[in-house]
Order: structure tokens, then C-alpha cells, then sequence
């Protein structure tokens, strides 16, 4: 039986956000995905937290369903002020932040800009650029190409090459709503990734917080794990060995125990 209860709209931080839903029981926990993952195309991983969780999935400005417009700011400093409106808009407290990728930058920051309310950080292969760093691997041009090729009525069968273990289902949700992330957001968000130095960030996380590692990912290297350990003591650090940057989708049952281990008896 699915745990999906709802998608809905709610005005925070001045902007139209959207979220879905899932669970609607148990401790809250909020997932902000990456650079260009609508909410929905996380909804199996969602789908399965929601059995435990009272689980929200935000569309991030300028994907899915949420405000864009050429006039939005896609900061950084934006995108967790949104967090910690919409936490506030919907009452959450004492909820988990679970972020991927850019998700997982936004989290940080959220953490730090945001603190009341968040009881657990989940920081899932987080980009570690920025200002004098080692750029991010990714080209900015493999987004936007993906972009416009979804667009213009590109199927799951330009996708299948990319992520050949993904489930059809998967391609399909990629295929479908990866036109709806807004170049100019995916553009600045990829700008912020090297100009944002989320490292400053760290020491003055508060919550107990996870750093989950992509074995096969490329994105955090062994002396990145020693030097966020070194800024921040207490987090603690799990790593799915086998799994690429887009962890749930290349090791599901490895995310989710990596996942569980860390939250323990409120999983």
C-alpha cells in the first residue's frame, strides 16, 4: 500500500513552495533533493521513508511545481531560507533534514541560518567545491543538455545510457519533469557550487548530523571526509561503497541502512 498522502502548495519566504507528502506518522523528516531532481522523482525513496516518517519532499525554486521566475533569486542563502520557512510554515520541529547533493549544501546552510527545529542533519554526498577548491566534476553542460532535450519531447531512451541500473520507472519520472527545473536555477546553483564555501559552515553545526559518502562517486575524496570531520567532530560518516553521487538509485537497500544506522530507535 502506498504511503503517498498528498502533494500541496504553501506561501513561505515570500515564494510559492511545494512539497508531497508521505506517511503522515512518526517522526518528521524533510528531504530537499539535488540540482535537478523534482520532488517526485525521489518519491520511492520517500515512498518507503513515509512507513516510518511523516516525510516531506520540497520541490527547491525553480523545479517541480514551486516559483520560478527570471526575477527569483537561486542563492543558496535563498534556497535555506526557504527551508527553514516552510518548516516553520508547516509547524515542523524536532524533524529530520535529509538533503542531496545541492540538497545537502542547502542543509547545511539551513543548519546554520535555520537551527531551531532540527533535531538530525543527513548530508548525502554533498558537492564539496567552492571558492580555491577542486571544481565539481560534473560539467554544467550535462544539465542543461538533459534539460533541453526533455524539453523538446526527449524520451527515456537518451537517459538509459547515463544511468543504465536505473529502473524504467525511474528514467520515465526523469524523463518526465526534468523540464520543469529552470536553467537559470540549475546555472546559478551550479555557479553557487564553486562560490559558496559551505566549509565555513560546518563548526557551527548544531544538530547531530550524518555525512552519507558515495563510494563510486568521485564527488567526496578520502582528504575530504578528513577535513569535514576535522571542522565538525561529531559527524558522523557512513559510506555506501558501491554506489555512485545518485546513491538511492545505484544502492537503495545501502542508503536506507546507512540511513537507519544513523537515526537509530526513530527510525
Amino acid at each position: 500500500m502506498s504511503t503517498f498522502l498528498y502533494g500541496a502548495h504553501v506561501r513561505a519566504n515570500g515564494i510559492r513552495q511545494h512539497y508531497l507528502r508521505y506517511g503522515g506518522q512518526g517522526p518528521q523528516l524533510l528531504l530537499v533533493p539535488g540540482i535537478t531532481s523534482p520532488a517526485v522523482t525521489w518519491g520511492f525513496v520517500a515512498e518507503r521513508l513515509g512507513r516510518r516518517f511523516d516525510t516531506y519532499v520540497l520541490d527547491v525554486r525553480g523545479r517541480g511545481l514551486s516559483e520560478a521566475s527570471d526575477a527569483l533569486d537561486y542563492g543558496l542563502d535563498a534556497c535555506a531560507d526557504d527551508v527553514g520557512a516552510l518548516a516553520q510554515a508547516l509547524g515542523l520541529s524536532g524533524f529530520t533534514l535529509l538533503g542531496h547533493s545541492m540538497g545537502a549544501r542547502i542543509g547545511i546552510r539551513a543548519a546554520r541560518r535555520h537551527p531551531r527545529g532540527i533535531a538530525r542533519l543527513v548530508l548525502v554526498d554533498p558537492p564539496v567545491s567552492g571558492p580555491g577548491r577542486r571544481p565539481y566534476p560534473v560539467p554544467l553542460e550535462r544539465y542543461l543538455e538533459l534539460i533541453r532535450q526533455m524539453r523538446a519531447g526527449g524520451g527515456i531512451e537518451l537517459l538509459r545510457p547515463i544511468w543504465p541500473h536505473w529502473s524504467e520507472a525511474q528514467l520515465r519520472l526523469r524523463a518526465e519533469w526534468l523540464h520543469t527545473c529552470d536553467e537559470r536555477a540549475t546555472r546559478e546553483a551550479y555557479a553557487g557550487f564553486h562560490a559558496d564555501d559551505i566549509h565555513a559552515d560546518l563548526p557551527h553545526l548544531a544538530a547531530p548530523a550524518l555525512l552519507m559518502v558515495a563510494g563510486e562517486g568521485g564527488v567526496i575524496l578520502p582528504q575530504d571526509v578528513a577535513e569535514i570531520r576535522a571542522l565538525a567532530p561529531a559527524l558522523a560518516v557512513a559510506t555506501v561503497a558501491g554506489a555512485g553521487h545518485m546513491i538511492p538509485w545505484d544502492d537503495e537497500e545501502g542508503f536506507h541502512a546507512a540511513l537507519d544506522a544513523f537515526l537509530g530507535a526513530a527510525a
